[in-house]
């Protein structure tokens, strides 16, 4: 048995986590072509390499099925209900920054916090005969924040596409969504609330506390981790 290390398997995160672990001296790379999901790992004993999507990794390390995964913060505490018991966070890695924000029309001058949304939402559900939509693909972060915020009248709806452009197409009032520079917010003519920060977000490298673990395998993560540099 070796330690399964699950990586996102494309584009900026594959290359920026390739990047962190060869500065730290450990080479990962694809086996083959591009249109290949296994991994080769050099510079370590005993770690095998699993290339994933982002948003499988979490599920993959509550499950047991590997032992470490490097994912962004959000889709962990987005996918994991009680995340903390399932999955240990390691080091956050410094790259993958992005913001989860609670943002509505730039029209609505009237609102700029959360107060002012609940409020806005109560006035919306008697005008209107329904509650005010917010657009989202972070149900569990965003239900959870509106309530600790005390905002009641509104529903959740799925976003699968473009969430910003759902306002613009009437079909949600306010949404919920990930940026990283606001341009696109800015753009769909959104603004985020003064205390709409939902979670500040960036790749993370986690250990899973459901994965069984020989004697070999915590000896290698103890070696992988002191030549990561992670306490």
């Amino acid at each position: 048995m070796s330690v399964k290390l699950g990586v996102p398997s494309k584009g900026r995160l594959m290359e920026k986590t390739f990047d962190w672990f060869g500065a730290r001296g450990i080479r990962l790379g694809r086996a083959g072509s591009e249109r290949e999901y296994a991994g080769v790992v050099e510079g370590i004993e005993g770690v095998d390499l699993v290339l994933l999507s982002a948003g499988e990794i979490p599920r993959e390390l509550a499950a047991g099925r590997i032992h470490l995964g490097v994912t962004g913060t959000d889709l962990v505490r987005e996918k994991l209900g009680r995340w903390d018991t399932r999955v240990v966070e390691l080091a956050e890695l410094g790259f993958g920054h992005a913001d989860l924000v609670l943002a509505v029309p730039r029209a609505w001058v009237d609102v700029s916090t959360l107060d002012d949304l609940d409020g806005a939402a109560a006035a919306f559900r008697a005008r209107h005969g329904f509650r005010l939509r917010i657009a989202t693909k972070y149900h569990r972060l965003t239900r959870d924040f509106l309530r600790e915020g005390g905002v009641a009248d509104y529903r959740l709806v799925d976003s699968q596409g473009a969430t910003e452009g759902t306002v613009k197409n009437e079909t949600a009032e306010a949404i919920a969504d990930i940026t990283s520079s606001g341009d696109t917010l800015r753009a769909n003519h959104l603004k985020v609330l003064d205390d709409g920060l939902i979670l500040k977000s960036q790749a993370t490298l986690f250990r899973s506390r459901e994965a069984p673990l020989s004697e070999a395998d915590r000896a290698t993560i103890t070696r992988l981790l002191v030549q990561l540099q992670v306490d």
